[in-house]
């Protein structure tokens, strides 16, 4: 059985050990299915340091996210959305992770964030072995790399023939749909080597 869990992270910074997420949001699909939307808010952790540069790119304030509720909450709420799909107490029973660049920067805060909340299982809900979507559109553009500006998600998708509505980047509801069709091109389609 195939279970992904295609999701996004806006944070307060780039370091996973000092910044924190603000915005959790995801697509679960079973067996090519989708089966349920996400999109969760969390207050930074005390002491998180937060970026006013982050937050520009997220288009929010501090005043905004510190009303968002707090990270123990919305771990709960978290949990009870991954638990009709996943046994946590079964090891061959988990979601593959799957983001855009989430190997090198979700992956960490998600575990972070996990953690934080005093939950040393992050491992009995997700595979080590996330399959990253940008490292995927890499090898699937590896041809066409060297013309490109540069890789951010925005590029990938508009250069893939994917519409970009550049006012709704940077929301992780927005960024995790872009995430999907750029993965359902990528991974499906064999190229030459």
């Amino acid at each position: 059985m195939s279970k992904l869990l295609i999701y996004d992270l806006e944070t307060t910074g780039l370091d996973p050990k000092e910044n924190a997420i603000h915005q959790i949001s995801g697509i679960i699909i079973i067996d090519g299915k989708i089966k349920e939307n996400f999109n969760l808010r969390v207050a930074p952790h005390a002491g998180a340091v937060i970026e006013q540069k982050a937050l520009d790119v997220g288009n929010v304030t501090e005043e905004q996210i510190m009303a968002y509720p707090p990270n123990i909450l919305v771990h709960k709420e978290l949990l009870k959305i991954l638990k009709p799909y996943v046994n946590k107490y079964n090891k061959k029973d988990k979601f593959h992770l799957i983001g855009f660049n989430n190997s090198h920067f979700d992956n960490p805060f998600f575990r972070a964030f996990f953690k934080l909340c005093g939950d040393e299982y992050y491992g009995s809900w997700f595979w080590p072995d996330t399959p990253d979507v940008m490292c995927l559109a890499s090898d699937y553009l590896r041809n066409e790399r060297s013309e490109m500006k540069n890789f951010q998600l925005r590029t990938v998708a508009e250069y893939l023939g994917i519409k970009v509505e550049e006012e709704k980047l940077h929301d992780a509801v927005y960024d995790v749909y872009l995430t999907l069709e750029i993965y359902k091109i990528v991974a499906q389609k064999p190229r030459k080597i």
